[in-house]
């Protein structure tokens, strides 16, 4: 703030006297440069007080000071602002976010040796992908992809460098463990294991890759997994071919039974020969079809990891998503949980996420997987597979483990990591030194303006309050928008066209955090303080709140904490330059100052945020109906908003017409409301962004103690994967009349239903029963429960049930204690039992090449009533997953009848339960 004329008017006619010396005539000039002197150093003795006026006045002279208002930006400056950073954004953020390296070709490989070519991967796919759907149990899992696979190794071991050996095994195993709330039961699955040592290796510390090739139901899984399977085949190729050494053998993992889920992967870490052997893990899956792969999961506690992934050409990765999926906010899971629990081993995961559209539907073909996609993938596949396989630490693993990882990397140009201990380190310095300089920005505003410290921090008080004010009210606002479209059944509006979210959230976030501001500054223009102080006392309070964020998250050991000492480093790195050029007094310099500064902060942040959108928005599309997706768009925007935009915004109140720019976010807000409820918004697409349902024809009779039945009939089950089930209302009351499927829960045992799996269990509320007389076409038999026999144990008050299932490949059993039983003991997987939950209990039984009758025991115990009457109620489901063509006309007709944007995914089931 630059000073402008004083005005010397006396007070008493002593007042041409010097104050230093009393009695004593000085000349007026004399006087006047003292008190300037003075004025402008702000000497303690004079005590420095403000009128309503502004006016500075001591208690001898009464010295009135006009200050130099700094004049505003005319308005029209104020769009080429916005426009510069959303120019920014597309000129730099999103081409980033798109970039892939070029596919290479095969006439390619003779110029680039020992370089992965992407054509060969593709070659591979398309030929895994016209096998079909690979569903557990289908011939063309279980039969087909494995001599497929047995064939493309054959092909690697004959252009193999006579220094390496491959040795293939086929695993086929049988086991049971708990996934989340059911015990997850296999038998006979398969996996393709292939060994590449160098001949002679006495190493016994391997390095395992995995990925799976089977599918879900009626998906061709190009890139859920077949795009990770083809890579895999190329990485090894390309070893195998190399005359480089390799320290320590690679496990390449191919397993048959992820999507039931994570069976074989299980099998593999718990009973496979290598299985004790493999020391590191790099986990290859996909929740999407091509793009950029993401690393979302390392370690844990082995943080030399990340030493070699940051050697990658190609890297992306970040904290932030790994805590979001262990967090359990991602409706998915990998084989990397698999190996980790059940086998200690440490590792990368890394999954493709965008284009997560056609994940899991019979869209996920080829043509939809870009060979720049497959480059981007063997390039850092490749990279790892070769320095982890000859990394020192394998020698001795846990020797190196030692915390969490935080991770993330720039716009996929370089990888920055640290351990856990240094980030507490680094998020708590930088909090120190923000604060500390906070303080000496507040101290020198004091110096500068005329106002005491006192004055400076009573108003930034105020300011710190009405930030935080206006940060609520901006969430505030995010949250209504979110609630309002929820409320007019326009959820989702964003779903295909994601630039609404723009206008939907991120305006009224902006005009949240503006208008108070804005307000205040119009109210106090004639304050003591420069428009440029204030505005840089709102930058403060900003930061006061982001580090108060800081500390509070990294307390409770949330890595991604990162995110804000991001945010607090650049600011402070703005305010120190601007204390030490003494640019903090002038407006626009300043500002200047922390544009530049904000430039590596908003692109890193819009990055995130864009990627971040690009994989959450199509997962809200199979995230079930019990929640609002539209809170989770709402509450992501503001997140990210306040820390790419928090800094920004105060820059507003620059321009004349302040409130008007401001008012131009609320009113873009209402304009964007209005377009997503017009079919500008309707959030689905034929192909390429469909809505989902899943729906069984199925046949349900459940018996009552004394052998007869209380109910016999069929129908649809509907389970509807998102928010808007109302679309297909008139499609779905063409089946018959329709009822919730909770409507059941209270009567019956897990509603009396074919539940397919836990996560229909937890859909139940909006899940639909449409009773209908048309029986489905069974392709074979129905599940055959047999009771072989009920054995009395040692205690006159127990029982053994001993029983035999034979099935369909895709069955679930369903048990339940009545009249006071007590469950005791199983041959099931003891889990559930061992941590008292309450029947009944959820399980999920597939197998593959194994047929054989499932035999199983129950052990219950009455001491309250006799076995006279019933103990026991089990269920059983039977689901023909892959028998597309054995379902009736009349189901394939109502099938047919969905809009052409629906993708059903269809069988035919049964579910039958009794007493014993």
């Amino acid at each position: 703030m630059q000073l402008g004329s004083l005005r010397h008017r006396p007070i008493s006619s002593n007042a041409s006297r010097d104050p230093q010396r009393p009695g004593t005539s000085t000349p007026a000039s004399t006087t006047m440069g003292r008190l300037k002197d003075r004025r402008r150093r702000v000497k303690n003795k004079f005590a420095l007080m403000r009128d309503n006026r502004g006016v500075c006045f001591n208690s001898k002279y009464h010295i009135e000071v006009d200050f130099e208002v700094p004049k505003k930006l005319q308005w029209y400056y104020a769009p080429p602002f916005f426009g510069f950073w959303f120019i920014l954004y597309l000129s730099v953020v999103n081409t980033q976010v798109n970039h892939m390296p070029r596919g290479l070709t095969r006439s390619e490989e003779s110029s680039h040796p020992g370089a992965f070519i992407a054509q060969r991967a593709e070659d591979t796919l398309i030929e895994l992908t016209r096998i079909g759907p690979r569903v557990v149990g289908s011939v063309a899992n279980e039969v087909t992809t494995v001599q497929f696979l047995r064939d493309e190794v054959a092909k690697v071991a004959a252009e193999a460098n006579e220094r390496f050996e491959l040795e293939v095994d086929v695993q086929q195993a049988s086991g049971a463990y708990v996934h989340w709330t059911m015990v997850n039961m296999y038998q006979g699955i398969q996996n393709v294991v292939v060994k590449l040592s160098e001949k002679g290796s006495t190493s016994e510390n391997y390095l395992l890759i995995n990925s799976h090739y089977d599918s879900v139901p009626a998906s061709p899984g190009a890139g859920d997994d077949g795009s990770m399977v083809a890579t895999m085949l190329e990485v090894m190729r390309v070893i195998a071919k190399s005359d480089e050494p390799l320290a320590h053998p690679i496990v390449f993992l191919f397993n048959g039974a992820e999507e039931n889920p994570l069976q074989a992967s299980h099998a593999f870490i718990t009973q496979h020969k290598w299985a004790k052997n493999c020391k590191a893990l790099i986990n290859l899956d996909s929740a999407g079809s091509g793009g950029r792969e993401i690393l979302f999961q390392s370690g844990p506690n082995h943080p030399w990891l990340m030493k070699y992934y940051r050697q990658v050409p190609h890297p992306f990765a970040t904290t932030l998503g790994e805590e979001i999926f262990q967090a359990g906010y991602i409706p998915s899971d990998t084989d990397f949980r698999i190996f980790r629990d059940y086998g200690g081993v440490p590792g990368l995961d890394m999954a493709y996420i965008f284009n997560g559209y056609v994940y899991h539907t019979k869209y996920d073909r080829v043509n939809v997987f870009p060979r720049s996609s497959f480059q981007h993938t063997g390039d850092n596949v490749l990279s790892l597979a070769k320095s982890l396989a000859n990394a020192p630490e394998m020698d001795d693993p846990e020797a190196h483990a030692e915390g969490h990882n935080v991770f993330y990397d720039f716009l996929g140009w370089f990888m920055i990591f640290y351990t856990e201990t240094t980030s507490v380190i680094i998020n708590s310095v930088i909090g120190a030194i923000a604060l500390l300089a906070i303080v000496i920005s507040l101290y020198f505003m004091s110096l500068r303006s005329g106002c005491s410290l006192v004055g400076v921090l009573t108003r930034f008080g105020i300011v710190l309050g009405i930030q935080l004010v206006s940060l609520a009210l901006a969430l505030g606002l995010a949250v209504l928008v979110a609630v309002f479209m929820d409320g007019v059944d326009r959820s989702l509006s964003w779903f295909t066209h994601m630039w609404l979210i723009i206008g939907l959230y991120g305006f009224p976030i902006i005009f949240g955090m503006s208008i108070l501001p804005s307000l205040y500054l119009e109210k106090t223009k004639k304050d003591l303080l420069s428009l440029g102080f204030r505005v840089q006392l709102f930058m403060h309070s900003h930061c006061i709140c982001l580090i108060i964020l800081l500390i509070a998250l990294t307390a409770m050991g949330i890595r991604s904490a990162c995110f804000l000492m991001i945010c607090v480093f650049f600011d402070i790195i703005a305010l120190i330059v601007n204390l030490v050029t003494k640019w903090h007094r002038k407006a626009y310099l300043f500002a200047i100052a922390v544009m530049v500064c904000q430039v590596l902060p908003f692109v890193y942040f819009t990055y995130i945020l864009t990627a971040f959108l690009m994989t959450i928005v199509p997962m809200l599309g199979r995230s079930g109906a019990s929640s609002n997706p539209d809170m989770g768009i709402a509450l992501a925007t503001w997140f990210f908003s306040l820390i790419f935009s928090g800094f920004l915004v105060p820059l507003i109140m620059f321009f004349r017409k302040t409130r008007t720019i401001v008012l131009c976010f609320f009113a873009g807000t209402i304009l964007f409301i209005i377009i997503a409820v017009t079919n500008v918004g309707f959030p689905f697409q034929p192909k390429t962004s469909a809505q989902r349902y899943a729906m069984i024809h199925a046949h349900r009779v459940l018996h009552n103690a004394d052998g007869t039945t209380r109910t016999d009939e069929s129908g649809i089950y509907i389970y509807p994967q998102d928010r808007r089930i109302n679309i297909a209302e008139d499609e779905i009351k063409a089946f018959g009349e329709t009822h919730k499927v909770s409507e059941y829960c209270d009567e019956e045992m897990f509603c009396g239903m074919p539940l397919y799996n836990h996560r229909w269990s937890k859909a139940r509320e909006y899940s639909l029963w449409i009773p209908i007389s048309a029986k489905p076409q069974i392709p074979t038999e129905y599940p055959s429960l047999i009771l072989q026999d009920v054995e009395e144990l040692e205690e006159s008050t127990q029982r053994r049930f001993n029983f035999s299932l034979t099935g369909p490949d895709h069955m679930t059993i369903f048990v339940n204690v009545k009249n006071d039983a007590k469950l005791l003991d199983w041959s099931f997987n003891d889990t559930l039992l061992k941590e008292n939950e309450a029947p009944p209990h959820f399980i999920y039984f597939s197998y593959g090449l194994d047929s054989s009758a499932l035999e199983f025991t129950i052990d219950v115990e009455k001491t309250t009533s006799s076995f006279d009457t019933p103990t026991l109620e089990i269920g059983i489901g039977g689901h023909w997953v892959h028998h597309e063509s054995m379902r009736s006309q009349s189901f394939s007709d109502h099938i047919d009848s969905f809009p052409s944007y629906a993708y059903v995914q269809a069988w035919v089931g049964t579910y039958e339960s009794w007493y014993f």
